[in-house]
């Protein structure tokens, strides 16, 4: 970590170009003798891509920021915030810190917070944005977390650990039992110094494999920004043997969508033709593999058993997008363009042989307008297309 990144004429120099051509910048060289323009470029990259994801860091004064990959991998201040809100007690243990934004909105709930982690410039970084923040019950330690653990005597009322996906060995890996730390090998450990584990994976992990690597998962919380899922979250407490709780959250700038269903309890869709209205499940429930459930809890019927496209007569409430069904017709371009006289529309394609490139280059339609196209398969094996418009 060079210090002199820290200095008000560099940090001025940087915040006069977070607008500015990197790559004419690092052209000019470094006005500065003790920074590099190398080392300039990787701070205004870094800031620049955190500007509405980490938007408390972006706004203080003197944050030093670590490479582009630390960046990507860090929690957004909106799903810290969403985990922030899942712990509590006097004390929580962060095994895996990193940049520490999971780690800063943990210590406004929670009254004493220790930060592990194994790369010393990066924990020393840390610690000073955590000064510059103001955050004062947060201790920073340089190291493995589950070596600190194995030696400390200390018990935790919860440990959070969020697991590398990238593995020095197997390159981007895919279970959890190939992240850095194994937390499926350590679990015995872990549930000695806790009653309570928050376990942060990635969206790519396939949840029946997690599950089944993970002993005395309580709930899973699958957590989309925008329609697009961020984060996969396992709450493990000690011992415990019931239902595991499937929670659903799609957090919107308007509005919060959630749907909650119990893992072990059997539910069954029913199927119709479509009806007035068509119903699209957010990208959380899709990840959820919720697809019976949505029918059964909501009482609306599915179009077809692979479509995951639901239908009413009902304007109900709904974690997801909605629409009223004005035309159906069938896969034919004269038929079809007679329903879509601006020629431009929104497509979609759900359970249907053909890409949405493939069609357009079909049919001629350009993306936008306030149409929306549903190529899908209907409960009687039958490709169809359902026009549309947003309710």
């Amino acid at each position: 970590m060079n210090h002199h990144i820290l200095n008000k004429e560099v940090q001025d120099y940087i915040n006069a170009h977070l607008k500015s051509d990197v790559t004419k910048l690092i052209l000019k060289g470094s006005p500065f003798e003790n920074v590099s323009i190398q080392e300039i470029a990787e701070q205004l990259l870094a800031k620049n891509s955190c500007e509405k994801k980490l938007p408390r860091w972006f706004n203080a004064e003197n944050i030093y920021w670590p490479n582009k990959l630390n960046i990507e991998q860090t929690s957004s201040e909106i799903t810290a915030k969403y985990k922030s809100d899942l712990v509590s007690g006097k004390t929580l243990m962060d095994i895996t810190g990193g940049f520490g934004v999971d780690t800063y909105f943990f210590s406004q709930k929670v009254a004493k917070i220790t930060h592990c982690e194994i790369y010393e410039e990066l924990a020393t970084m840390v610690n000073h944005n955590f000064k510059q923040l103001n955050v004062k019950n947060i201790t920073t330690y340089i190291g493995d977390g589950i070596e600190f653990l194995d030696k400390s005597k200390e018990k935790f009322d919860w440990i959070y650990a969020d697991p590398s996906r990238r593995n020095d060995a197997k390159g981007k890996v895919f279970l959890l039992e190939d992240c850095l730390p194994n937390i499926p090998e350590n679990l015995d450990l872990l549930f000695q110094k806790t009653n309570h584990i928050l376990l942060k994976v990635s969206p790519i992990l396939d949840l029946k494999s997690a599950i089944n690597e993970l002993n005395n998962v309580k709930e899973i919380h699958v957590v989309a920004v925008e329609n697009e899922v961020k984060e996969l979250l396992f709450l493990l407490e000690k011992n415990y043997t019931q239902n595991i709780e499937i929670k659903t959250i799609n957090l919107n700038k308007e509005e919060i969508q959630t749907f909650n269903f119990s893992l072990n309890k059997e539910a069954s869709a029913t199927y119709s033709e479509q009806k007035k209205y068509l119903f699209e499940p957010n990208s959380a429930i899709l990840k959820a593999g919720a697809f019976q459930q949505i029918s059964a809890h909501l009482k609306i019927d599915k179009l077809h058993q692979h479509s995951h496209l639901y239908t009413s007569d009902k304007l109900i409430d709904f974690p997801g997008r909605r629409f009223e069904i004005k035309h159906s017709a069938s896969y034919d371009k004269k038929q079809l363009l007679q329903f879509i006289p601006t020629k431009k529309a929104n497509i979609t394609t759900r359970n249907f042989p053909e890409t949405v490139a493939q069609i357009r280059k079909k049919t001629g339609l350009k993306d936008g307008g306030n149409q929306y196209l549903f190529f899908t398969t209907d409960v009687n094996n039958k490709h169809l297309v359902l026009i549309c418009e947003k309710v």
